[in-house]
């Protein structure tokens, strides 16, 4: 007995002559700490009619939302402080009594003991974080060793930038950005998220016991998390039981520095640890038929240098989330769009690698208003290799956007034909020979030279009583006629032709230079479904097309208005070429290829179109717009050689015509909520 009390004393001699030589060299450390940016949960939404925001999906590295202290329940505050640190409002920076008798427990019994004061623990937690800042997986991984690795000197650079913190701030506040910043088992990190997904609260509403529970997490979250009731294979975990016997310690210790009453204490642990486990939603996939919209804006967040000068940048910033993403979907006429796909197009089909597509884009502002598809959204590539219901391509969008490689749009095309046609000063009235022939001859290219073309290309037409003589520009776009369209060309150039469509903004989904061949003229360059809905927006705005843009604001974690991506609008063509554009595409809606696409529609406004179907009957389209909204629909063939989409029925009817009872149910909705006005008239020499 009396050599115990020899060894206590010396050990408490050692340790104070320690303790001092400690305090002396830490004061001469440097103790700045910068705090910076703590990575949180960051949420994208659309907005509903009301102007209220409605949550697409959340995405997060950690799910954290950082809270002011009069959010955080003062149960959860003397919880902390009773079980990590009594005398937390007493003594300074360090706690150095604390320290002293972790030291003389692991000189005694041999068991090592913590003597950390919170603010230590918050500036390890500090430096820990600030390795989440780093893109490089190789330098974060070291960034944690350093910051976590067991030596004299990492401790004592701890102590120096505690002391340093609490000169600055007060011990108020360091509670609450230590119980925002601290883990709570997986990627749960923060009191508030903890409380969120542990018990379906909040950090200001948790009841005693729950809180206790909470903060018992922290003293080991493999262990004492509340999402494992039962024991791990390796006995790292017992759920639960051993949630309650450090919950009930915590407890104990609350009643034992006066935090609580003893009636308060005992009924608490007298509940159960019952969890309410609430999953946070993260992920596109939460977003439904919206998720691959909502995949193309963390894209863009991802891309877009409005987001940061370099890749690097941008990927440290989006793993820092904590951002609020208001976007530009409407929820109107997206429901109706996955509405009305749902209905006319299966997620799959048997022999027929089916795609169903819908795209709205509003006129004059590039705002990507609905965007769908017939397929359930993953970023899982062995489920959707095994479901052919599921997959991660956004058939909407170029292939360096998570698109695909595009499709063939046909003759939806054919209106930049049309366009350069009018440039040119000829009239909606000019015909041309358009007989069908094995032979076109010779077409003008000033960018690669006069093309020839032999018996390989002989277009024909879709009935026989489009095989007269002459068209004119007019009767050839009101009834798609190919042969009317190809000579037209044959008398502008291809070359033009091409830089036509580019002026829209139109481009091929797989990053390659437009084809400008004679068959391009009738819509075989595979582009994207929003790349022609912006494009038929420009034609709706007078000849201006605008850049698709899919943010409407963003807010940073201080409230602060963050710079987003804007659409860049552009004059495509004049305003009288668009007129006669216009003139044309809306007797394509009155008596022509889009009719059935018209009368579907309620309530009406001005509108033009053009359809589109390629070889076979493989790929069909109808693409159209008011002054006010334009959209895309199609069916497509994914991959494989399809079927014939006019011998091929769904339950929701014929799969060609499945455009016509799409479109106008998106369209109907955007009339009745945007409206539109009258297109401009043309020049009488467009149409004379």
């Amino acid at each position: 007995m009396r050599r115990r009390s020899i060894v206590l004393i010396a050990a408490g001699v050692i340790v104070a002559i320690l303790a001092t030589s400690v305090v002396a060299l830490v004061v001469s450390l440097p103790d700045d700490l910068e705090i910076g940016r703590l990575s949180q949960k960051s949420n994208v939404y659309a907005t509903n009619s009301d102007g209220t925001p409605h949550l697409l999906a959340s995405f997060y590295d950690q799910n954290r939302v950082e809270v002011p202290a009069n959010a955080i329940s003062p149960f959860v505050k003397d919880a902390t402080t009773s079980a990590e640190d009594p005398g937390f409002y007493e003594h300074g920076a360090i706690d150095i009594w604390g320290t002293v008798a972790g030291l003389v427990s692991t000189l005694v019994t041999g068991t090592a003991r913590g003597g950390s004061s919170i603010t230590q623990q918050y500036v390890k937690n500090v430096l820990v974080q600030k390795c989440e800042t780093l893109a490089d997986p190789d330098e974060r991984t070291q960034c944690y060793d350093t910051a976590t690795e067991t030596t004299p000197d990492r401790k004592l650079k701890e102590m120096s930038l505690a002391i340093g913190l609490e000169k600055k701030s007060s011990k108020t506040d360091i509670l609450r950005q230590y119980l925002n910043i601290t883990g709570f088992g997986g990627s749960i990190y923060g009191i508030e998220a903890a409380a969120n997904y542990y018990f379906n609260s909040t950090a200001a509403a948790v009841t005693l016991p729950q809180a206790a529970s909470l903060v018992a997490i922290v003293n080991n979250p493999v262990k004492f998390q509340l999402d494992k009731p039962e024991s791990t294979s390796n006995g790292a975990a017992n759920g639960y039981a051993d949630n309650k016997v450090r919950r009930d310690y915590i407890l104990g210790e609350m009643l034992k520095h006066k935090k609580i009453s003893k009636a308060d204490h005992d009924a608490a642990v007298a509940a159960p640890v019952e969890p309410t486990i609430s999953e946070p939603s993260t992920g596109c996939q939460t977003a439904a038929g919206g998720a691959y919209f909502c995949d193309l804006v963390l894209r863009t967040l991802r891309d877009d240098p409005a987001f940061g000068a370099d890749r690097a940048t941008r990927l440290a910033n989006f793993r820092l989330g904590g951002f609020d993403v208001y976007t530009t979907l409407d929820l109107d006429l997206q429901a109706a769009a996955e509405a009305t796909l749902a209905e006319n197009v299966p997620k799959s089909y048997d022999g027929w690698d089916v795609g169903g597509v819908i795209t709205s884009v509003g006129v004059g502002t590039g705002r990507v208003l609905a965007m769908t598809q017939n397929k359930d959204y993953t970023q899982e590539s062995a489920v959707a290799a095994e479901n052919p219901d599921a997959t991660g391509i956004n058939f909407n969008t170029d292939y360096s956007q998570g698109g695909s490689t595009g499709f063939q749009t046909g003759s939806t095309y054919k209106v930049f034909t049309l366009a350069e046609w009018l440039k040119e000063g000829n009239s909606l009235a000019d015909s041309v020979s358009s007989r069908e022939r094995s032979d076109w001859g010779v077409f003008e290219d000033s960018c690669n030279g006069p093309q020839e073309y032999g018996t390989s290309f002989d277009p024909s037409n879709d009935a026989s009583y489009e095989n007269d003589w002459y068209y004119s520009a007019l009767e050839s776009t009101i009834s798609s006629i190919n042969t009317g369209f190809i000579g037209m060309a044959k008398k502008l150039d291809l070359c033009g032709i091409r830089k036509t469509a580019e002026a829209f903004g139109v481009h091929r989904a797989d990053g390659d230079p437009l084809q400008q061949g004679a068959a391009s003229v009738l819509g075989t360059n595979e582009i994207a479904p929003l790349t022609m809905a912006a494009a038929y927006a420009g034609i709706a705005n007078n000849g201006t097309t605008c850049t698709p843009v899919l943010i409407d604001r963003m807010v940073g974690t201080d409230g602060t208005e963050l710079p987003v991506p804007k659409s860049t609008c552009t004059q495509s063509v004049t305003p009288d070429v668009a007129a006669g554009m216009s003139y044309a595409m809306q007797r394509v809606m009155t008596s022509g290829t889009g009719a059935p696409s018209r009368r579907a529609t309620d309530p009406e406004v001005p509108m033009i179109g053009k359809t589109g179907t390629t070889d076979e009957n493989k790929d069909t389209w109808m693409a159209g717009a008011s002054t006010k909204v334009a959209t895309v629909v199609g069916v497509v063939t994914v991959s494989g050689t399809g079927e014939d989409q006019r011998e091929t029925y769904f339950d929701g009817g014929q799969a060609a015509t499945a455009r016509h009872r799409m479109w106008p149910a998106v369209m109907s909705v955007a009339n009745a909520k945007y409206g539109g006005d009258e297109f401009a008239d043309p020049p009488r020499s467009m149409t004379r």
